[in-house]
């Protein structure tokens, strides 16, 4: 490849860096799929019917409970809309339930109705991902929430690896890209290094309960925002470093019903 002449080269870098350092807190570019740029304050409620009145420009609901014309209503409101998926474990009450083969699954999970998947079985998963994503396109959605990403380290009852959980992390921002949709990367905190290129940005939960904010890092300085919630400490303890890394921060319940308390 040629090199660009000095002067050219140092004119479209600083137009880079004006671009970078202008518009909102997010970014949409034509054509594209939307990308959360670090701090825009969120809402994640996966129980009960969603209240739309909360005034914050992500919200984070269940892909399954929720319809087109909630999706629409969000929109109306300004809102951006993330579609919560479980892709790591089967779920004995969603309308799928019967599509996953008695072979991918695993043992329970510690939450009622769940078993672990085997995600070794991409030829198996992949197109019961896709027709997930499709519903989540299909509802009007911004980008997914997939949730348990991180089987490899947990007694899922399958010999699972860390390659292994690389393979179907990636796989599974593929079928949200090819949709058109975002995707963040949920927990997982170990494999940032490896996968931070894949994701548009991060979710996670109670980072400062186990002192791991710190790894989540890489996103903000990638430019994507990292979506956070902890559960048993309180704003005051947790809400200085989040306010320092720039982290979405946020005390939810662990029903994840309406109640919120924001940084």
């Amino acid at each position: 490849m040629r090199r660009l002449a000095p002067a050219l080269a140092a004119a479209l870098t600083l137009m880079a860096v004006l671009a970078a350092c202008s518009g909102g807190p997010d970014r949409t570019p034509p054509g594209g799929r939307w990308q959360p740029r670090p701090g825009p304050a969120w809402q994640w409620q996966l129980d009960g019917r969603v209240d739309p009145s909360v005034d914050v420009p992500v919200y984070d609901i269940d892909g399954f409970e929720n319809s087109a014309a909630d999706v629409a209503r969000l929109h109306r409101d300004g809102r951006k809309v993330i579609c919560y998926v479980n892709v790591g474990a089967w779920e004995d009450f969603r309308p799928d339930r019967h599509a996953f083969p008695r072979s991918v699954l695993g043992r329970p999970n510690g939450w009622r109705g769940e078993r672990w998947l085997d995600i070794r079985r991409l030829a198996v998963l992949r197109p019961l991902m896709e027709r997930r994503f499709d519903m989540c396109r299909d509802k009007g959605f911004d980008a997914v929430e997939p949730d348990l990403m991180e089987g490899y380290a947990n007694d899922t009852g399958f010999p699972l690896t860390a390659d292994d959980q690389l393979r179907y992390n990636r796989l599974i921002a593929d079928i949200a890209h090819e949709r058109g949709l975002a995707v963040g990367l949920k927990n997982d905190l170990a494999q940032i290094p490896q996968l931070l290129a894949d994701f548009d940005f991060a979710v996670n939960e109670e980072c400062a309960q186990y002192d791991e904010c710190a790894l989540l890092e890489p996103f903000v300085a990638a430019g994507k925002a990292v979506f956070h919630v902890e559960y048993a400490r309180s704003p005051a303890r947790f809400c200085p470093q989040a306010r320092a890394l720039r982290l979405s921060s946020m005390l939810k319940k662990p029903d994840l019903g309406a109640w919120r308390r924001p940084c």
